[in-house]
């Protein structure tokens, strides 16, 4: 597999970066806690996700703001910010429709941008995700206390150089024994994310509170929770399922956060996924071509205006570039494509959802 990584600005001026690989349908992957698009790439624990995700989809990911390869020195967090950070590469990919999947804290930012963008949204996927964080009203006292005393240790313990505290976090998330698992984990909690930022990380995703927006949500959506999920509790996946109107509830049996080979629910996720994505009617070609990935940020964006049916002085005129500039990329695009005429370009780029005003 080979991954593009690119970069793109918010409307609040952050710079987030994104990556993208794969072929056929557009799917973005909405993460949150502890995501770095170079560093996951080859990792012991998402390798087999990327791999399966990048199957039979065009897969983007990126790094929320404070954390990877996204900007670290920024002034607000939280769901609103964060939300900005997957609008800009919704919009940066210039993808008209696509579905959605939402990690953890990545559950309802999906969420979010479903509510207020539903025209672009196929299809959620919810995995080990949650309405409302533990310091929210109505979330239980024993969630708020321990999310309270993780964050105190986050404080203290997050920069130190012995990796006493990282562990004791890293085997939350994969409570197994596989030591490169547990070292992938701590070596990522030490170059992701600062103290600071692993803080206000921390506390922002437990002042999430979506459940508002629930019974607004028509998008069809599978919701998927590990039963025995030390990081979210399963009821909290329960809850979320109840209150989605068009949702699917798929239990999972284990105990890793995040699902490994040897999980027994592994192959059942990877089914139940595959069935949910490819049931029912798309906008998208299902047989799409493994091209999106070979593009750059910025040949995305004219590929969109090209398929809007604009010329090369239009697009300049959009972008304030030259005419001669916008020539060439679209040259160059067509050269990446094996695409021989504009207008081929045009019918192609329509395929794949490009074209949106």
């Amino acid at each position: 597999m080979r991954q593009q990584i690119s970069f793109c600005t918010t409307s609040d001026g952050v710079r987030i970066a994104y990556a993208v690989a794969g072929s056929g349908p557009p799917l973005i992957r909405v993460g949150g806690w502890l995501t770095h698009v170079e560093r996951d790439w080859g990792s012991p624990v998402w390798q087999h996700w990327l791999r399966e995700l990048t199957h039979e989809h065009t897969l983007a990911r990126f790094d929320i703001r404070g954390s990877g390869l996204s900007d670290h020195d920024v002034d607000e967090q939280g769901l609103e910010a964060w939300f900005r950070d997957l609008e800009a590469v919704a919009d940066s990919l210039g993808w008209k429709r696509f579905s959605l999947i939402g990690l953890c804290q990545g559950g309802p930012i999906a969420l979010l941008y479903a509510f207020r963008h539903p025209e672009r949204v196929n299809k959620l996927v919810l995995y080990n995700a949650y309405t409302n964080g533990a310091f929210t009203p109505g979330a239980s006292e024993r969630n708020s206390e321990e999310a309270e005393a993780l964050a105190a240790m986050i404080k203290v313990g997050w920069g130190r150089k012995t990796g006493a505290f990282r562990e004791l976090f890293a085997r939350r998330l994969s409570p197994g024994d596989d030591s490169k698992q547990i070292a992938w984990w701590d070596e990522l909690q030490k170059t992701t994310a600062s103290p600071e930022n692993a803080v206000r990380l921390w506390r922002g995703f437990h002042q999430i509170d979506v459940r508002d927006i629930l019974p607004h949500i028509r998008n069809p959506t599978l919701v998927a929770h590990v039963e025995n999920d030390a990081m979210v509790p399963f009821e909290l996946g329960r809850s979320l399922a109840s209150q989605l109107p068009e949702a699917r509830f798929l239990p999972l049996k284990g105990a890793n956060h995040i699902l490994q080979l040897e999980d027994s629910s592994w192959p059942v996720f990877v089914g139940e996924l595959r069935r949910f994505l490819a049931d029912g009617p798309t906008t998208l070609r299902d047989d799409a071509v493994p091209w999106i990935g070979e593009l750059t940020s910025r040949q995305r964006v004219v590929l969109n205006l090209v398929a809007q049916g604009q010329s090369n002085a239009e697009i300049a005129h959009t972008l304030s570039i030259a005419a001669k500039t916008v020539r060439n990329h679209v040259s160059a695009i067509c050269g990446k494509l094996d695409i021989p005429t504009r207008a081929q370009l045009i019918v192609r780029g329509r395929e794949q959802g490009f074209g949106e005003e």
